[in-house]
């Protein structure tokens, strides 16, 4: 969620004409997140964020399984945020050449330390959306999933020191060894960190920024929110954190036998592809008027730490199997 393309007061008044918003009172650009471009737009009805959407985040055709999937999500009890129709019944529009879309703004603010409360709500939330997830009617591959690494790894390699090369090719080959066909799939997040949440206290209001959902291996959302939720700053697992989210996510969601089997290989999976894309933001950064680039070694240290604590974690989940 960042500013790559600027509006003028003149061009966000036009296209608010299409919808029933009233007029436009402010707006202001969103200096978060790293994909798209973001909006906060105050009408005289209400306030909303406004997206548009770069060609080098999504493919343009794959941009009404987003919006129909958070339409669905709202209408099934998740907190996110309802896109907005306009006039014509149409969540999608274009603004500057790009397509762009409206939705709902959520009350709260993205946590930064959170509580046991708060990771307690995630994973709850977590586990209700992937119940439901699984009967969107609409299907999108994961775009970030091991072909990506593959051919991610391969540019960003001439970069590295050689410890880091190392550590790199010999996770890409142990996650070659696993394949995932028989675990539980569905609609995934895929990116559920914490600026990607709305509280208000302890109370989830939102859950943002879906652009990277699609149907994949619903451990593996699991795992993405464990990396970011319950990691301590030397990369190990905070285990009251890991705790909270795995208690809430298991009363909606009970995991297979092959789930905990498969769970240290789903967390160091979903840290190898948070350490990949930020390598590739590092290394060959993208043009934008307000961009952030995220630190990757933040991620290459919980890749070590998973590793280095491997038997750890399936010692720790022998309290939840039946």
């Amino acid at each position: 969620m960042s500013v790559y393309t600027s509006i003028e007061n003149h061009q966000l008044e036009d296209f608010l004409s299409h919808y029933n918003l009233g007029h436009l009172v402010d707006y202001q650009g969103i200096n978060a997140g790293i994909e798209n471009t973001n909006y906060f737009v105050t009408t005289s009805t209400g306030e909303f964020v406004l997206t548009l959407f770069e060609q080098f985040s999504i493919n343009y055709d794959e941009l009404p399984y987003f919006l129909e999937l958070m339409a669905y999500l709202a209408e099934h009890d998740i907190p996110s945020a309802h896109p907005l129709a306009d006039k014509e019944g149409h969540y999608l529009r274009q603004l500057k050449a790009k397509p762009a879309a409206l939705v709902q703004r959520l009350r709260g603010k993205e946590v930064e330390i959170p509580t046991l409360a708060q990771c307690h709500a995630v994973g709850k939330v977590l586990g209700r959306l992937h119940v439901i997830s699984p009967h969107f009617p609409h299907h999108r591959a994961n775009g970030r999933g091991p072909h990506w690494w593959k051919t991610t790894a391969e540019r960003v390699l001439p970069c590295l020191k050689a410890e880091d090369a190392y550590l790199l090719q010999a996770e890409l080959h142990f996650q070659a060894s696993y394949q995932h066909s028989d675990l539980p799939r569905g609609v995934i997040h895929a990116d559920l960190f914490r600026d990607n949440t709305l509280f208000e206290g302890n109370t989830l209001c939102g859950v943002i920024d879906f652009y990277y959902a699609c149907n994949d291996v619903l451990l593996y959302d699991v795992a993405v929110t464990v990396n970011d939720w319950c990691t301590l700053p030397n990369g190990y697992l905070d285990e009251q954190r890991f705790d909270a989210i795995f208690e809430s996510y298991c009363e909606n969601r009970p995991l297979t036998s092959l789930e905990f089997e498969t769970w240290t290989v789903m967390l160091r999976a979903a840290a190898l592809r948070f350490w990949l894309s930020r390598l590739q933001d590092l290394h060959f950064p993208r043009p934008g008027e307000i961009t952030h680039t995220k630190n990757p070694d933040v991620f290459r240290n919980i890749l070590q730490a998973r590793i280095d604590t491997q038997e750890e974690h399936i010692l720790s989940l022998k309290k939840y199997r039946q």
